[in-house]
């Protein structure tokens, strides 16, 4: 009993038959579309408008990107450069981000693109199946590749600039000041809580190095309340200090956070404390060996 030629095909077989019709069609499939290259970016750019994509962009901006990509999608079906492509979504992304763009959009222009691009090839191969099943086999695996290539540039890049922005944020919230040399100060306001804690003493620990510092002022007149958790790490934060030879005044303990502090049980002999910011500066200059005066009151007629 023979067995059907169908049934000795085995799945290597299958792939190197769909190898080689991407081969022989794809090349095919990159002339046809970058000979109606007009007609099929208009009908994807009104596809992009209709589904209410890129609403962010002018109709110009909406024209340029539109162009840019819809080659690069050529492009990349061509040449099967998955580099290339992530070079470009990342550009792309740098361009977009800033204007509100949102992943959803990025991935929705691209499976629209896809789309228009599967439906074109689809009336033009219609009358042969079996031509247009072969088509479409070497079209939709490098088509989904390009989709998820897309989709994965955009989202690590936005993933960078957020990080970027938080660095930024985190930078301006809590700066470290160079008031003179070998004087820093660290004015802190707002909620701190462990994690902020913990960038805190980073970026003190990075001033410390960068301006060889010699004595910091940490002012925490803006500071609510501290739990005791960020308490003993504001005690870390002095030893760490110490270590890196720079020695630490506290500054604008409130009441209540004072109370906090005897009530956890912090070892306040770690820390030097000062009432308010210029009497913690004062303090610092005398260490590093300024001469600290007050003008004195002009002599009574």
């Amino acid at each position: 009993m023979t067995r059907s030629t169908d049934a000795n095909i085995t799945s290597a077989d299958v792939g190197a038959m769909r190898r080689a019709d991407e081969d022989e069609l794809l090349p095919q499939l990159v002339a046809h579309l970058r000979e109606h290259r007009t007609t099929l970016r208009q009908d994807w750019a009104s596809r992009i408008q209709e589904s209410g994509l890129l609403l962010a962009m002018t109709s110009q901006e909406m024209a340029a990107e539109t162009t840019s990509v819809y080659d690069n999608y050529v492009e990349v079906l061509e040449t099967g450069s998955v580099e290339a492509l992530q070079r470009y979504a990342r550009d792309l992304s740098e361009r977009i981000i800033p204007r509100g763009v949102e992943t959803h959009e990025v991935v929705g222009i691209v499976l629209l693109l896809r789309d228009v691009l599967a439906r074109f090839l689809f009336d033009k191969y219609q009358r042969d199946f079996g031509l247009l099943n072969r088509v479409l086999d070497a079209y939709e695996p490098a088509a989904n590749r390009i989709a998820n290539t897309v989709a994965v540039s955009f989202v690590e890049e936005r993933e960078r600039v957020i990080r970027q922005q938080q660095d930024s944020i985190r930078e301006l919230s809590t700066p470290v000041l160079p008031v003179r040399e070998r004087l820093l100060i660290l004015p802190i306001i707002g909620v701190l809580d462990s994690e902020r804690a913990r960038q805190l003493t980073e970026q003190l620990l990075t001033g410390i190095r960068t301006h060889r510092a010699k004595v910091v002022v940490i002012d925490i007149t803006g500071v609510p309340d501290v739990d005791e958790a960020v308490a003993n790490h504001l005690v870390q934060t002095v030893d760490a200090s110490r270590l890196m030879g720079a020695s630490v005044i506290i500054t604008g303990l409130s009441p209540l956070i004072a109370q906090t502090l005897v009530t956890i049980g912090v070892d306040l002999s770690k820390m030097d404390t000062i009432g308010d910011l210029q009497g913690g500066l004062e303090e610092a200059e005398r260490l590093l060996g300024y001469t600290v005066g007050r003008e004195s009151s002009p002599a009574s007629p």
